[in-house]
């Protein structure tokens, strides 16, 4: 009878001798996974402004190298203008071609609400990005013919590369890249370069557009010199690097 009971017990997992070992393993996984967990919410928002902040140090570069084929020192009033119309017709259609990476990782995947989410957003915000464009272009004085130039290739960034991204992936690609949410990082970089693009025209020093009554033989409309991008470029990596140490 003593025998039954015993059994009966082990058999239907009621409380015992033998499930105290049983619960401390159930107690030890439950903290694991909770471990776990919070550890990947730690590299989810690590990934965020890692993001961020290269999609802005990205543009920074770009918008440095393009702007210094533009330059005059003759007429710094003049340089300052054709750099403007630069920095702000490459800054848009890098962010496009970023939304378009974007759009085309989502395609790849198999979740069908973060594809819709991306393409909603994507339109959202594509139509008042080109009306922005052609206003601005308009009112630093840019010709017509060369207006539609910029638009039509501002408008062909996004489906050209999530074309281009879509059709270029392979199966185990596109496993792994939704295994590290590629959707979400394009879309963080992509901000990223819009930052950028904001930043400058609300802080025009931050280009040295700001020193354009200097004389000619001076710095007026060169913008920062490689040394100064340099330590900006630095400064914006360092808090990154700290960062993963920490977590680490």
């Amino acid at each position: 009878m003593k025998k039954s009971l015993k059994a009966l017990t082990t058999a239907t997992g009621r409380p015992g001798w033998w499930t105290r070992p049983e619960a401390k393993v159930e107690a030890e996984a439950a903290l694991s996974a909770g471990g776990r967990h919070e550890h990947s919410h730690e590299q989810l928002h690590a990934c965020i402004g890692v993001s961020l902040v290269l999609g802005f140090v990205f543009m920074l570069l770009v918008d440095q190298i393009g702007s210094s084929h533009v330059h005059n020192a003759e007429d710094p009033e003049s340089a300052r203008v054709a750099n403007s119309k630069i920095t702000t017709t490459l800054g848009l259609v890098v962010h496009a071609a970023a939304d378009g990476v974007a759009l085309g990782a989502a395609a790849s995947t198999s979740q069908t609400s973060v594809q819709l989410i991306v393409f909603v957003a994507i339109m959202l915000h594509k139509a008042p990005a080109a009306f922005g464009l052609v206003s601005f272009l308009m009112h630093a004085g840019l010709e017509r013919n060369r207006i539609r130039k910029h638009l039509l290739v501002f408008a062909l960034a996004a489906p050209v590369l999530a074309m281009l991204t879509f059709l270029g992936l392979s199966q185990s690609s596109k496993e792994a890249l939704s295994d590290i949410n590629a959707t979400g990082v394009a879309m963080l970089f992509s901000a990223g370069t819009f930052l950028y693009v904001a930043t400058v025209h609300v802080l025009p020093e931050v280009g040295g557009l700001g020193h354009s009554h200097a004389p000619a033989g001076g710095n007026g409309g060169k913008g920062l010199s490689k040394v100064e991008v340099g330590a900006l470029v630095l400064g914006c990596l360092i808090p990154l690097v700290l960062s993963v140490g920490h977590h680490h």
